[in-house]
């Protein structure tokens, strides 16, 4: 009684003849929600009404039914790859599912090596289950953030940087336009360096001819967050990672810039804020009109145009750029709850 209970309230359907289980997808749905199709044929909605892209359809093996239970270890009872065979060779085998070229009860990065023919098109199609990076769960532990994390982490930093900055000042007259002035300008910087590190450096050109360093590296550093998007340990940047580079940029402008601490501060206050809205894109249901189109906005970067709207806090570099993302007029509102 209690199995058949638990079976209807499984969010079921049917798409080309095969049965899939979105129960655990309802909340992660990019167009939002599903709820209202429980054991619907989706097959013409998917398709037709409602077009979805390569990487959505690539997206739906995860929650495919075989036979009476559903997995998302494909891995089983498959055969294997074929690694002499191209990238196109490869894909064409396995055109609805790619994931035979891993082992994902096994850490992914030491893995990245033996795939990086085929790396350029894995790490585009989409999954949903939990990603093992390495094998030492010392390591592992550091690429997880919770992301209550960051703000805990940097909001003293930042509080520190100002009152040292205001120590060292406190002779001199507070000119608050000039404070303000600086802060903005470190905003500013904020959104150029969120623009170019997300577009020259976290989508860097890989291709099949690419090194083993260069697709590990691409997987390490951003790769991983469009391979498994809905992992919510790994929206936010890690804060060691983070000093690293915020170590990197300040001192060289540090020589140069009178009151530089108060420019970093502006900087910092721009990452902080471009790290929670990142990760409320993912996670949040925005109503105000601004954040809603930012939420459709980045999960069309993610589903659609992996290669335009690389923007997240700000879309003012892609229309510089010329970068930009169109979004079509829906005929309704989504809602992600």
């Amino acid at each position: 009684m209690d199995r058949d209970s638990n079976f209807s309230k499984k969010l079921i359907v049917k798409y080309r003849k095969e049965h899939y289980n979105l129960t655990e997808f309802i909340d992660k749905h990019p167009g939002g929600v599903i709820k209202g199709l429980r054991n619907a044929d989706i097959t013409a909605r998917f398709s037709k009404a409602h077009p979805h892209s390569e990487a959505a359809t690539y997206l739906m093996n995860e929650y495919k039914i075989y036979g009476k239970t559903q997995t998302h270890g494909r891995n089983e009872g498959k055969k294997k790859v074929d690694f002499s065979k191209s990238p196109q060779e490869i894909n064409n085998q396995f055109s609805e599912d790619m994931e035979y070229l891993v082992d994902w009860s096994k850490a992914m990065l030491p893995q990245i090596a033996n795939i990086t023919k085929y790396y350029n098109d894995w790490v585009h199609k989409p999954v949903d289950r939990p990603l093992l990076l390495f094998d030492s769960w010392y390591l592992e532990m550091f690429t997880k953030t919770p992301w209550w994390l960051v703000p805990t982490f940097w909001i003293p930093v930042i509080a520190n940087l100002l009152w040292i900055d205001f120590e060292k000042n406190s002779d001199s007259k507070f000119e608050i336009a000039y404070f303000f002035g600086n802060v903005f300008v470190g905003i500013f910087f904020w959104t150029l360096l969120e623009y170019a590190l997300h577009r020259w450096i976290f989508h860097i050109k890989i291709s099949c001819d690419s090194s083993a360093w260069l697709c590990t590296f691409h997987f390490l550093i951003h790769g991983l967050h469009h391979k498994v998007p809905f992992d919510p340990m790994r929206l936010v940047f890690p804060p060691l990672p983070g000093v690293i580079l915020v170590n990197i940029i300040y001192f060289p402008i540090s020589y140069v810039i009178p009151r530089p601490r108060v420019i970093l501060v502006g900087a910092l206050i721009g990452y902080l804020s471009y790290d929670m809205i990142h990760y409320y894109l993912h996670y949040g249901n925005p109503k105000a009109k601004h954040l809603y189109n930012m939420k459709r906005y980045h999960y069309q970067h993610h589903f659609v145009h992996q290669n335009l709207g690389y923007g997240i806090s700000s879309t003012l570099w892609d229309v510089v750029f010329k970068t930009c993302i169109n979004l079509r007029k829906l005929t309704y509102r989504l809602n992600w709850t």
